[in-house]
């Protein structure tokens, strides 16, 4: 009997340090997998051309936002951007904003504020765009420069929209819709930027906020203090679908960088594809709502 029972202690030992061991090994396989995308990344030329100081983002927005409108962070030809991805609040885009050389333009009749080397280029475009008799244009009210409160505010129009079409929606169940009513109700009391990972986990569920409830809130607006329009580097042009038009402002470093934003153009201050692949860019060609594929320059992360 003693024998058997140290040949049990003796199985269950081994067996125990056979656990033990495989699972120091597969923590050890995530490690060095970890250390192996930390290399990556700073290898990469998109994180090697952040400004130095650059906070990489380590939450799932942040990261989120970097993919999908981080390519303004690599912008050259003297654009000055945040030091992490967006804003917290007002104070924060208000000082950042103070801090730049900022140029006022009227542009088809409507007041445009930028940076003032995206605005020399704006201009440099305007004045070959013209040349070729063709018109460029603001699109929408605030089409450059935006507040915090302006990002807020078009969150918030997306946001009520989108629960009002879902705690009214056909196709769901009564205990759905009470569901999200009750969703509606306690992320609404929430600080401005903790709604948005409660809205992302909502759109898990298939609950979309876009301004057709077909895909994320973000493919329609930007989150509160993550528009490229706090840097003021971006603006909204009616003539996007003119082929000649993209093609001179990108001779003069404007592009287009948000796919689900076809009007949206971001300065980056760099004239030639090659240039925008050394910032670690990648041309995405992406189906265009008349029809057409056209490029746009997002971080090759």
């Amino acid at each position: 009997m003693k024998t058997k029972k140290l040949l049990t202690i003796i199985t269950v030992f081994i067996i125990g340090a056979g656990c033990w061991s495989a699972r120091l090994k597969a923590e050890q396989n995530v490690n060095m997998e970890n250390a192996e995308t930390t290399e990556s990344n700073v290898k990469n030329g998109f994180f090697k051309n952040l400004p130095k100081d650059f906070e990489q983002p380590t939450d799932d927005v942040g990261k989120l936002i970097l993919r999908e409108y981080g390519a303004v962070y690599v912008a050259r030809g003297g654009a000055v951007v945040n030091r992490k991805v967006g804003f917290e609040d007002e104070s924060e885009v208000t000082v950042f904003q103070n801090s730049v050389r900022i140029s006022s333009q009227l542009v088809g009749g409507k007041k445009i504020e930028l940076q003032a080397p995206a605005m020399s280029d704006l201009l440099s475009a305007i004045k070959e765009i013209k040349a070729n008799k063709l018109p460029l244009s603001p699109r929408s009210t605030n089409p450059s420069r935006r507040s915090f409160k302006q990002t807020v505010g078009n969150w918030n129009g997306n946001l009520n929209s989108g629960f009002a079409h879902w705690t009214d929606a056909k196709g769901l169940s009564i205990k759905e819709r009470d569901h999200i009513k009750s969703e509606r109700d306690r992320i609404k009391k929430l600080d401005v930027t903790l709604q948005v990972p409660e809205i992302l986990r909502l759109e898990q569920k298939k609950i979309y906020f876009s301004t057709w409830w077909n895909k994320s809130i973000i493919y329609s607006v930007a989150p509160p203090g993550m528009s490229q329009h706090n840097l003021m580097l971006a603006l909204d042009i009616l003539e996007f679908e003119k082929p000649k038009v993209r093609e001179i402002l990108a001779r003069h470093g404007w592009y287009q960088t948000i796919p689900s934003d076809e009007p949206h153009f971001t300065y980056l201050g760099v004239t030639t594809e090659n240039e925008l692949e050394a910032l670690g860019l990648k041309k995405q060609m992406v189906k265009a709502t008349n029809g057409g594929i056209r490029p746009f320059w997002m971080p090759d992360i």
